[in-house]
């Protein structure tokens, strides 16, 4: 099992976390779990409506969309954050190439956190923001 430290520093690397304090970072790993899944296992498959959030601990894994593969995961690596939020569509499928212990993070549990501490949603979305204009300036220049 990760240490708590561990734990927090997973997240910490996680975009659409990276501006929360310590504390809101504690309140998110608090609120999650440790799991293992053994190699082959899918974590999630592209179509299915998004209901949770992985980060690697250990292990790696391999993404695929359309069956063609567009990347590897490693610990400290994250996938479906953004489901935490809208509930869409995997947009890709994630199978552990290797064992693989994962911090899952539901949205029931993500949402109770944002009810306890208001101001993570606030933060959370100045993160989204930060991401559409990075990407707009991507597209467009």
């Amino acid at each position: 099992m990760a240490s708590h430290s561990k734990h927090l520093e997973h997240l910490a690397e996680i975009p659409l976390f990276t501006a929360l304090s310590k504390r809101d970072l504690q309140r998110i790993a608090k609120a999650s779990n440790e799991v293992s899944r053994p190699a082959g296992s899918v974590l999630v498959d592209q179509g299915d409506a998004g209901r949770e959030a992985f980060v690697i601990i250990d292990g790696t894994a391999t993404v695929k969309r359309n069956g063609r593969k567009v990347g590897t995961l490693k610990a400290g690596d994250s996938v479906g954050e953004l489901s935490l939020l809208d509930h869409g569509p995997r947009t890709a499928t994630v199978t552990a190439d290797t064992d693989i212990t994962v911090l899952v993070l539901s949205v029931r549990e993500f949402a109770g956190v944002i009810e306890e501490v208001p101001g993570l949603a606030q933060k959370l979305l100045g993160q989204l923001a930060g991401r559409v204009r990075e990407l707009d300036r991507q597209v467009y220049g």
